[in-house]
């Protein structure tokens, strides 16, 4: 007893945790959050686990008498190997479904449970589960313990994760290596590698546990987390001189750290230190370091390094080569993807969806369709299946060629084809025909983009009201406001500014200044969410600022939009496009455009590729884009 006092004493600090302060009632099991805690949690995992009145509760006979019951082996089982599959969901599901057919979860039970609840991060549920188990007059069991220890350090609680650590060795049940390895890495999580170095000191003091390799290379992870390297080094010389040998893992961490801190050369030594003490440098270690140098804008050294990888014994992938193409589309070189071509031939690794298609981006960002288009074409000659993503480059490509029709026939393709265009292509291509000046055109796509359960965010009905605008027609565009409600889409701070330039435009700077004061009573209710209290006067000074300053290009900018698909309900969508049709809308050119170019795919042998010199949009204040000169320079062939 005087050595676990011992122990305890040596682990004691005086940082405790701060978020998940307990309080402490009669036994382990019920420690109870103070703070952050979630009362139905309790509720919703055990909603079935009482009888109600309108619904009798079934038992079975084998866990009433506490025998062996089959279907609880056989339904936690069934838990585990969801788990392994990655479906935690589906486990916690099973789960209620025992407690729902009357049976008594066994303690092997509650550990799946709990572990498929701390993948989910569900950390408010670990001491309903305690409290439970201890319900049920179960007596924990290590696996349990290293369970509930698992949880606690997941989720940063460390100080409860060492009290659970303390009940363990209370219990008289022994802590194994990976219990202490899962504390370091606990400690770790919390920005606290200082205990996890106390924590391998313990364990060279206890006579039962020791340190193995997982336990050096958590401790190394702990520190680079930190971007202490200098002490991750120190690690690895106790590591050595415990007689263990450093792996491919424990290098790898470090050369991340290294890439990460922007010291891609310093990542690139590390395998020095590999070969000098007989480490086999990886795939990884090799994708670590080129990832660094591409971070860092160093292409030519990522290429060089690529060349030395056959020093190494290792092969780059269709992964590595993906990103040295994009990282050399993104500096316009095109002599550097052909090299990248050619060591792919080398190598014998054939291109895919990803290489063609950042070439096919390239080509499309310089205004050139016919060579964009050859590369799609090329890639289906290939065998290659085009993806969603490449069909959008080309939609993209057409619509900043202002051939609208070229990329409605796009979309109408991809539909035919079974793909399903999200809302950032519809309302790319609803901008082209209003950059062309066909608002029928865009309504129609609007029309279709509503039929095919798509529903419009604010950038789409922003692109109609600034169609509107340019069409002279402000109080179509103000109409827009009822149509968005329609589709349950509030209006921003960006909607009103844009409407109020679109009256401004037509010479009613009195209707402008009305939808100015707008704003001012949004804010005044706290309906404009994230958005500063500015006056009105404030708002008009900058609305006249942006309306003498904001251009209005010919030049199609394209919306970016990273949102996924919500699809609205049929009532919604129909209600929504009757107001538009009502309201006889047409909309124009996207205003949140994106020249920058988003390199994910691409590639052709013999292909050259362009180079672009494009000097990009500048600031944009709510609605408006305000755009430099656009400068294109190409070499070509």
């Amino acid at each position: 007893m005087g050595k676990f006092a011992e122990g305890k004493a040596f682990l004691q600090t005086d940082d405790k945790y701060q978020s998940g302060s307990t309080i402490v009632k009669k036994g382990w099991g019920q420690m109870i959050p103070a703070k952050k805690n979630n009362p139905g949690e309790k509720k919703q995992l055990y909603s079935n686990s009482k009888p109600t009145d309108s619904q009798p509760q079934t038992h079975c006979s084998f866990c009433m008498n506490k025998e062996s019951c089959r279907t609880v082996r056989s339904m936690t089982k069934l838990m585990n190997i969801l788990i392994e599959r990655g479906k935690p969901q589906e486990a916690q599901a099973i789960f209620n479904n025992l407690i729902e057919g009357g049976h008594k979860p066994s303690l092997v039970t509650y550990t799946t449970l709990l572990a498929a609840l701390t993948i989910q991060k569900r950390f408010n549920s670990i001491h309903s589960i305690m409290s439970q188990v201890e319900e049920n007059g179960m007596e924990p069991d290590s696996i349990f313990f290293n369970a509930v220890i698992n949880a606690f350090s997941e989720s940063g609680n460390m100080e409860e994760a060492m009290d659970t650590f303390w009940k363990m060795k209370e219990s008289g049940l022994t802590p194994t290596t990976s219990t202490y390895n899962t504390l370091i890495k606990g400690y770790g999580i919390a920005g606290k590698p200082e205990e996890s170095v106390k924590l391998l000191d313990l364990m060279s003091r206890e006579g039962n546990v020791k340190p193995n390799l997982r336990t050096y290379n958590v401790l190394v992870r702990a520190w680079c987390n930190e971007k202490n390297i200098m002490e991750a080094w120190n690690v690895m010389h106790k590591m050595a001189a415990s007689g263990m040998k450093p792996d491919a893992v424990t290098y790898n961490t470090i050369a991340t750290a290294y890439a990460q801190n922007g010291e891609a050369d310093q990542a690139e030594e590390v395998i020095v230190e590999m070969e000098h003490n007989g480490v086999q440098p990886n795939g990884r270690t090799c994708g670590i370091i080129i990832s660094g140098y591409c971070k860092e804008g160093k292409i030519k050294e990522a290429l060089r390094f690529a060349r030395r990888m056959k020093e190494y014994g290792v092969h780059p992938n269709l992964v590595i080569f993906n990103l040295l193409i994009k990282g050399f589309v993104a500096i316009m070189d095109r002599d550097g993807v052909d090299e990248v071509l050619a060591l792919m031939k080398e190598f014998r690794v054939n291109p895919d969806v990803i290489t063609y298609s950042t070439i096919m981006n390239a080509w499309s960002t310089a205004g050139f369709m016919d060579k964009c288009k050859e590369i799609f074409d090329d890639m289906g000659k290939a065998g290659i299946k085009p993806d969603a993503h490449a069909y959008s480059i080309l939609a993209k490509g057409y619509v900043r060629a202002q051939e609208p029709e070229k990329a409605e026939e796009l979309l109408m393709t991809m539909i035919k084809l079974g793909f399903h265009p999200n809302v950032v292509i519809f309302t790319t291509i609803i901008s082209g025909w209003c950059s062309d000046g066909s608002m029928d055109r865009a309504i129609e796509v609007f029309d279709k983009m509503c039929e095919h359960g798509v529903s419009p965010n604010l950038k789409t009905f922003e692109t109609l009201m600034w169609g509107y605008s340019e069409a002279k027609q402000p109080w179509r565009a103000e109409e827009i406001l009822q149509i968005m409600k329609a589709f349950g889409v509030h209006p921003q701070k960006s909607t009103f500014l844009l409407l109020a330039e679109a009256w401004r435009a037509t010479g009613l700077t009195k209707e402008a200044k009305r939808i100015l004061s707008k704003i001012k009573n949004k804010e005044r209710t706290n309906e404009m969410e994230a958005e500063e209290e500015i006056p009105v006067e404030s708002l008009e000074r900058l609305y006249h600022k942006e309306a003498t300053t904001a251009s209005y290009p010919n030049l199609l900018q394209i919306p970016n939009v990273v949102s996924s698909d919500q699809k609205g309900s049929a009532a919604a969508l129909k209600k929504g496009r009757m107001l538009l049709r009502d309201a006889d809308s047409s909309l124009e050119c996207s205003w949140f455009a994106t020249t920058s170019m988003y390199l994910s795919h691409s590639c052709k042998s013999g292909a050259r590729l362009p180079i672009i010199c494009q000097k990009q949009p500048l600031g944009q204040v709510g609605m408006y884009s305000q755009l430099a000169n656009s400068c294109t320079v190409v070499f070509l062939n």
